[in-house]
């Protein structure tokens, strides 16, 4: 059914996630610094619901996610990151699909290649692959290499910061009937703003949108993020928040939580 193609495109977009500051999609310039590591552990739980023809389908994804960062100098960061993803479909209350796995393999290098640090802009980008190391034919992965690019710009001030990203991904599949579904271009666009609250909380926010990765819709889905980032220490944050749809595109709600640790 219709659903549950969306469904399995909805596991095979997770398996390659955009890495930033969670809760948050839109990534900043920031780096961690020559020979500094930061390791995230990030959960997102989803649920998106759809009635058509009497029948009722709620599809349920959770995601469990592990980044690690390296300073390879002060404007450089190598990053490498893999989820682990579980994803459930009901159909009027019965379970029809219940799959898990791990997703493929991101490897991304962040470099700042631009900084006024006198009017706080900056300028990064940062180009990505993804190694096939998932399940494609569950929908944890696509099988194939595929790669993008992202340009990130930030402006920072006492008060608050802002991020803009524009980028671009060229996804390969391995499986023919995943050919013929889904686009391989896929375009992003989003802007994130943090608040500092207090000196270690900052609110939130960030809404964005990219091309639709299924060819049966041309509506590109949009999401809106809210949520809190509060640093215990210098070296470690915990951050909550929530992911909505601004279209019936967007899976409907997402619920963020994570830690960042540096070291």
């Amino acid at each position: 059914m219709r659903k549950k193609v969306l469904f399995t495109i909805a596991a095979m977009i997770w398996a390659t996630p955009i890495y930033a500051s969670h809760p948050l999609i839109t990534d900043d310039t920031n780096s961690q610094g020559k020979g500094r590591f930061q390791l995230e552990l990030n959960t997102e739980f989803s649920r998106d619901r759809e009635s058509a023809s009497g029948i009722s389908e709620v599809a349920h994804g959770t995601t469990a996610s592990a980044m690690l960062s390296y300073g390879l100098s002060d404007r450089i960061d190598l990053i490498a990151g893999v989820p682990t993803q579980w994803s459930r479909l009901e159909e009027n209350g019965s379970v029809t699909a219940d799959n898990s796995g791990m997703g493929d393999l991101t490897l991304e290098i962040k470099y700042r290649l631009l900084e006024n640090r006198d009017k706080g802009v900056s300028l990064a980008i940062k180009p990505g692959v993804s190694i096939p190391s998932g399940d494609e034919s569950k929908g944890f992965g696509n099988g194939k290499v595929s790669g993008g690019v992202m340009v990130i710009a930030t402006r920072e001030s006492k008060l608050c910061s802002y991020h803009v990203n524009f980028g671009y991904t060229r996804n390969e599949y391995r499986l023919a009937d995943v050919q013929n579904s889904m686009r391989n271009d896929i375009w992003h666009a989003s802007l994130a703003a943090m608040v500092n609250v207090s000196s270690a909380l900052r609110a939130v926010t960030d809404i964005g949108i990219e091309t639709n990765s299924s060819r049966t819709s041309d509506i590109a889905p949009a999401f809106i993020i809210g949520g809190l980032i509060y640093g215990v220490s210098d070296n470690m944050d915990l951050d909550l928040g929530i992911k909505g749809g601004l279209n019936r595109a967007e899976t409907d709600t997402t619920l963020l939580a994570g830690i960042a640790l540096r070291f």
